[in-house]
């Protein structure tokens, strides 16, 4: 298993700072999403989180960010050090395919032959130098032609997440256990998921996707023709200012929106070309409240976590989180597994057991027309 510090001189690093993180509502709103905030107390974002894993391995100069036009000026503000040509601004939303191959199309104009590792803002991660391990290991199977993903062994029978099937282990030169992926499963239900963790086949898939820039196009251009036709005439365009922006109005709001685990994972392991590294760090993607729960806490049952500088909590036999952006008093009285999260203009209250139910409840508010306190 490597642990080189060194950055690796053929990798360039890819973070995709989209989405709102709509189950976390209302903490997380769309001028303020889920990667701008520090939900652990380590004093900075999960943005800044990420870059400051990725910089020992791609150097601070070879890191991208996409992200929306909208966010540039607090993601700038968050990452001193990110080069003004490495900010890609999306003009609306488009999933991650778009996001990532047009951040791969652009590399590889730059830099042909370039391998990229694509990872999440606002995903938590403890273990700096098993993370390091493990993107070594990807990288040297990307050299070797395929494209990797890492996954993490499911600690409980989760379904919040999709599942990764290992099947034969391969012989990749540089690389400690590198397995090839029979299938990805979409967030099974609760029997399977415990199916999973007994069996020892399945690890979460936590959306790292590391490839040579050409090969994860090739796999875009394969499965998905237009698609990549589009993403390669943008970065023909990108780097020239003037052609950039009128590219940009013609060509992005018609690409197709599509996860890249459906255009680019699922079929590439259904042809042999997607191999999977086992990441032995802890890993999170905050996925919603119950989480943030369990993050914040010492693993005691019966604890209450309290995040908010300043939250003015009283609390008596209860157990859950809560989240004050208020300067509102707070009081719990013999209740388990309650989420309260208190903004200046929004207020939910649930429990940890409907806590994937938030995004519901945004759905409601939008279709409403309630879209101001999104």
């Amino acid at each position: 298993m490597s642990t080189r510090a060194e950055p690796l001189d053929d990798f360039y690093s890819v973070i995709p700072a989209g989405g709102v993180g709509s189950r976390l509502w209302p903490l997380s709103r769309a001028d303020a999403p889920k990667f701008l905030h520090d939900l652990t107390g380590s004093g900075q974002t999960l943005l800044k989180d990420t870059w400051d894993r990725l910089a020992p391995l791609s150097g601070d100069q070879r890191i991208m960010v996409v992200t929306g036009r909208a966010h540039r000026a607090a993601v700038e503000a968050q990452l001193p050090d990110l080069v003004d040509e490495n900010v890609v601004l999306e003009s609306e939303p488009r999933d991650s395919t778009a996001a990532i191959g047009l951040a791969a199309a652009i590399l590889e104009r730059r830099e042909p032959g370039i391998i990229i590792g694509s990872f999440a803002a606002d995903h938590v991660i403890s273990g700096a130098a098993l993370f390091r391990s493990a993107v070594a290991d990807a990288v040297a199977a990307a050299r070797a032609g395929y494209i990797a993903t890492i996954g993490i062994t499911p600690t409980e029978p989760a379904v919040g997440f999709g599942y990764i099937e290992c099947g034969t282990e391969l012989a990749v030169e540089g690389a400690s256990r590198v397995e090839l992926v029979r299938s990805f499963v979409e967030k099974p239900d609760l029997d399977t998921a415990r199916t999973y963790l007994d069996g020892g086949a399945h690890l979460w898939n936590a959306g790292m996707f590391i490839a040579k820039a050409s090969t994860l196009l090739e796999e875009i251009a394969r499965n998905k023709p237009e698609l990549h036709a589009g993403l390669v005439e943008l970065a023909e365009a990108w780097d020239d200012t003037a052609t950039r922006g009128p590219a940009v109005d013609r060509i992005w709001p018609k690409l197709e929106k599509i996860a890249i685990d459906y255009s680019v994972a699922e079929p590439a392991a259904d042809a042999g070309r997607l191999v999977v590294v086992r990441g032995h760090f802890q890993w999170d993607d905050v996925g919603d409240f119950a989480s943030l729960a369990k993050l914040n806490s010492s693993g005691r049952s019966g604890e209450l976590a309290i995040l908010g500088e300043g939250a003015r909590v009283l609390a008596d036999a209860s157990s859950g989180i809560v989240v004050s952006r208020s300067n509102r008093v707070i009081s719990l009285i013999g209740v388990q597994d309650i989420v309260v999260v208190d903004t200046p203009d929004a207020l939910l209250v649930t429990t940890s057991e409907h806590a994937q139910r938030v995004k519901a409840v945004v759905d409601a508010l939008r279709l409403g027309g309630s879209g101001d306190v999104l």
